[in-house]
């Protein structure tokens, strides 16, 4: 009889001890599968925006051009790049006021109003994903002319560069690199961390970087 309850003790303390293990391991395990769909959902969307610039490059128009030239501030040079984008991307015309809103760098510190990858406004888009647009104009051809944020979860948390928000460069003649392109890996590795911005996992992620490396 002493030996049964010792068996149902042992029991029960190897049960207790495999559904700790699990409660440890579920919320690592859950954490991992969201983040590898952020990243699947990111190299999807980056596709698409690197198609959608290449039909928008075959078929842009001299009116498009002249209208971009001619647009005297960053904010009007926005709204013309967001009227082209906005049938491929199924943007909605709602702006999201940026006090609703406030992405931050993947290790939690505030992007400040200046900063490179400050948003202004934000717009929804297909799927309940959130795109912002930034003109950077530049004389030089060759330098970056607008920049492109997506989060991929909308709303939703996390809202950190590198997690769920990725970007691109726009130069002219609509190619596009996806942010960090220009890093060397060990750039790469330290800022798409949990000390670093996340601003270059967009391109980490895309040549198989590791979000748990």
């Amino acid at each position: 009889m002493a030996g049964k309850r010792c068996w149902k003790l042992e029991y029960s303390i190897a049960l207790f001890v495999m559904l700790g293990v699990l409660l440890l391991i579920m919320p690592v395990s859950i954490e991992s599968n969201r983040q590898a769909n952020f990243i699947s959902k990111w190299n999807e969307r980056f596709n698409l925006v690197e198609y959608m610039f290449s039909v928008i490059n075959a078929h842009v128009s001299d009116d498009m051009i002249k209208s971009m030239n001619k647009a005297k501030t960053p904010e009007q040079r926005e709204l013309i790049l967001l009227a082209i984008v906005k049938p491929y991307l199924r943007i909605g015309t709602y702006n999201l006021q940026v006090k609703h809103y406030n992405p931050r760098y993947m290790n939690g510190s505030k992007i400040n109003p200046g900063q490179r990858y400050y948003f202004d406004d934000f717009y929804f888009a297909e799927n309940n994903t959130i795109v912002g647009i930034k003109d950077l104009k530049n004389e030089k051809s060759y330098d970056v002319l607008f920049i492109m944020m997506f989060d991929m979860n909308g709303l939703l948390p996390p809202n950190r560069w590198g997690k769920d928000i990725f970007g691109v460069n726009i130069y002219d003649g609509g190619h596009i690199e996806p942010f960090g392109f220009d890093y060397d890996m060990d750039s790469l590795k330290r800022d798409c961390s949990e000390s670093g911005t996340g601003i270059s996992c967009s391109y980490y992620y895309k040549i198989g970087g590791g979000f748990d490396e």
